[in-house]
């Protein structure tokens, strides 16, 4: 396991230095100035002139480039130009909210797949079959942002029980009955895709285990079907859905964005909206590159607990 971890660790520093460089380049290619932003529509050549090298923008791209990632690397986030306040500050005040979010959206979408596709191969009724495929197309076929207004007009509005958006005013731990309150919909909103796709690996893989010539041996000594499938078929696929987990972290990171805005819960998707329409660049530079980090870190857990279900994995990494 050692052999395969250190095997796979060069390949997650040149993913992260490329991002840094593309992240660093695409932001100089937005339109518009921070500079002029800050100084206003009536200000003065030199005024901007000032601001410009106050920031440091009027420095070589390499060299501001440089000073980035030095910053970065000594944990020295900057100051953000247009929204306020230390960057480190407000990455960790939406970071906390944003992991409690896809924490608990990773945490229901497990769930109803592993629910899901264990009672679509154990009851294979057509309907049951059919109802699911049904739900996974609305599901992937459905944006987020549709989805939460569709959830916060039935259960907020028209059925008003729970909060249509926030987090909880006393903090999560204060009132856990509270937090589940404010956390159901937005997780729910942002669970709901992730679910349709574990759904489908997690039922293939199922079936394509239910034919193998071990199952039909365990059938043939008479063992149980639930027996069979929750014991033995389900633990053999599970590699694939863990692999498929750590692939729709993209979505989640994506859909977080939406889904914060719908439900106004004050993440790391509101901080990125915030500093892209604002063109503060510090802010959208370190965010994206935490969001790159956050993917490779998954990806990088997800191969490693790939590689303890799957043993052949092991032997791979010391040939």
């Amino acid at each position: 396991m050692t052999s395969y971890v250190l095997r796979r660790l060069p390949s997650a520093v040149v993913v992260l230095v490329g991002a840094s460089v593309l992240i660093f380049a695409v932001i100089r290619l937005v339109p518009g100035d921070p500079a002029s932003s800050l100084a206003g529509p009536d200000a003065t050549p030199e005024s901007v002139a000032a601001i410009r090298h106050q920031l440091g923008l009027d420095r070589s791209v390499v060299a501001q480039y440089l000073s980035w990632v030095g910053g970065v690397l000594t944990f020295d986030l900057g100051t953000s130009f247009v929204i306020g306040g230390d960057i480190g500050g407000l990455v960790i005040d939406g970071l906390g909210n944003t992991l409690a979010l896809a924490v608990t959206a990773i945490v229901l979408a497990v769930l109803l797949a592993v629910a899901v596709s264990v009672s679509t191969v154990l009851y294979p009724r057509r309907w049951l079959t059919s109802l699911s495929a049904g739900v996974n197309t609305v599901s992937v076929a459905l944006p987020p942002f549709v989805t939460g207004v569709l959830l916060v007009l039935v259960f907020a509005v028209a059925i008003p029980v729970l909060p249509a958006g926030g987090v909880p005013p006393g903090g999560y731990l204060t009132r856990p009955d509270i937090t589940v309150q404010y956390l159901l919909l937005p997780a729910v909103c942002l669970a709901l895709p992730v679910a349709a796709a574990l759904t489908r690996f997690l039922t293939e893989s199922l079936r394509t285990e239910l034919g193998k010539p071990y199952i039909v041996t365990q059938r043939a000594l008479g063992v149980r079907e639930r027996d069979i499938v929750l014991r033995s078929a389900l633990r053999n696929a599970l590699p694939s859905m863990v692999t498929a987990l750590g692939l729709q972290v993209g979505q989640l990171s994506g859909g977080a964005v939406l889904v914060e805005a719908v439900f106004a819960w004050p993440g790391i998707g509101q901080l990125i909206e915030q500093g892209v329409s604002r063109r503060d660049y510090p802010v959208v530079q370190v965010v994206l590159l935490l969001s790159v980090a956050v993917f490779v870190l998954v990806q990088f857990a997800t191969d490693i607990v790939h590689a303890w279900l799957d043993p052949r994995i092991h032997v791979g990494a010391r040939t």
